[in-house]
């Protein structure tokens, strides 16, 4: 990890979603899927067997659901995988074991659990692409359109999200209770999951109601950050599956010490990537976040810091929802001169270097140790 001192490079002179040099890293970070995390295979395995079968039980009441069940398995194909991967590796670090019991199934649940979240999430955010397909709401708006439907083909398009979506969660919760049930840990684990989705949902509500809002305070941002993504991305998985492997107090604390720091760090590389990451890596419209007015806290910064002429920028494009390439442009341009990208990339190299330092001390074996270094590594530097 650099420190001020390694070289003459500013973080400014960085392209959002790269690492400071470090000669003895890797050029490109690795992701969930390459790091031969413990059961990943299994967990895409349950997943799909899981979601074939409810998806037969809807068609069995009509062929008319086809395009719902067709929807919810092209939505749960891909995908990092990281709230799985930080479960497995947080029972193997507990356990010891390769699969601790209830591990893969816990996993499976936070996955159709964050597809849910997805679903709806960019239902709220009127985004149209997701990993370079239409998301489920406009998938079913256009649905519409092309069969020249009666009613609103973009009200169409949202109920359906909002029932794809609760089936994610209904079937999330069923994985979920098979995992309880495999595991003598089972009651805590459901403690964890339970507190999870009510923090989930809670961080999901203050981040629409700031958006109602012409000011955002810091504090105010980190809560979102917090509880929306922080904990949810990789504290929980890695508690859950802590859990599930029986993990001691001391553990679990150390787990909960890493993860909000790479919980935090994930997060703000996110709201980076939303503004400064282009589509064709990221398979989403860049003007999105801009779109949307998102008060993260690349943008808190750059309000504190702005100008007059500057604020007026902000104030012109971000929520707008016509905004084009050329306001994103002038957008990313505050963030950049105001020193909001800057302040932000120095926090993240800095809940790296102490997530890192954290691993580090984890009562874990080696190879845990290594995959948790190598998850951080590919939270923090991603540029998707």
């Amino acid at each position: 990890m650099r420190s001020g001192d390694d070289d003459d490079m500013s973080l400014t002179d960085l392209r959002p979603g790269t690492r400071p040099a470090d000669p003895a890293a890797p050029a490109t970070p690795l992701g969930p899927r390459q790091l031969d995390p413990v059961g990943l295979a299994e967990v895409d395995r349950l997943l799909a067997t899981r979601i074939a079968a409810h998806c037969d039980v809807l068609t069995a009441v009509s062929d008319e659901l086809a395009p719902m069940t067709e929807a919810l398995a092209a939505a749960a194909t891909g995908g990092k995988r990281l709230r799985a991967a930080f479960c497995l590796w947080g029972a193997r670090g507990a356990s010891g074991a390769e699969a601790a019991p209830g591990a893969v199934e816990a996993a499976a649940a936070l996955e159709l659990f964050h597809l849910a979240a997805l679903v709806h999430d960019d239902l709220m955010d009127h985004s149209d692409d997701r990993r370079g397909r239409p998301t489920v709401h406009r998938a079913f708006a256009d649905r519409h359109l092309l069969a020249r439907g009666l009613g609103d083909a973009d009200d169409h398009g949202a109920a359906m999200a909002v029932l794809a979506g609760d089936l994610c969660l209904t079937w999330s919760d069923d994985l979920l209770a098979e995992a309880a049930r495999r595991s003598e840990a089972g009651a805590a684990a459901r403690a964890v999951w339970s507190q999870m989705r009510d923090q989930v949902l809670a961080g999901q509500y203050l981040d629409v109601l700031g958006q109602t809002r012409a000011t955002t305070s810091l504090d105010d941002v980190r809560r979102v950050l917090l509880h929306k993504s922080a904990k949810y991305t990789v504290e929980h998985p890695l508690l859950l599956g802590g859990t599930l492997g029986g993990a001691s107090a001391d553990l679990l604390a150390g787990y909960s010490a890493l993860a909000l720091d790479v919980g935090e760090a994930f997060q703000l590389r996110d709201d980076v990537i939303g503004v400064f990451g282009e589509p064709e890596v990221t398979g989403k419209p860049v003007e999105d976040d801009v779109r949307e007015g998102k008060r993260t806290l690349l943008v808190a910064l750059a309000v504190e810091a702005a100008s007059a002429a500057q604020r007026d920028v902000l104030d012109r494009h971000l929520g707008d929802p016509a905004v084009d390439r050329a306001g994103v442009d002038a957008v990313r341009e505050v963030l950049r001169s105001t020193g909001a990208l800057a302040r932000v990339e120095e926090r993240i190299a800095a809940l790296a270097s102490s997530a890192l330092a954290t691993v580090a001390r984890l009562p874990v074996d080696e190879r845990t140790r290594q995959a948790l270094a190598d998850l951080t590594e590919a939270c923090v530097w991603r540029d998707a």
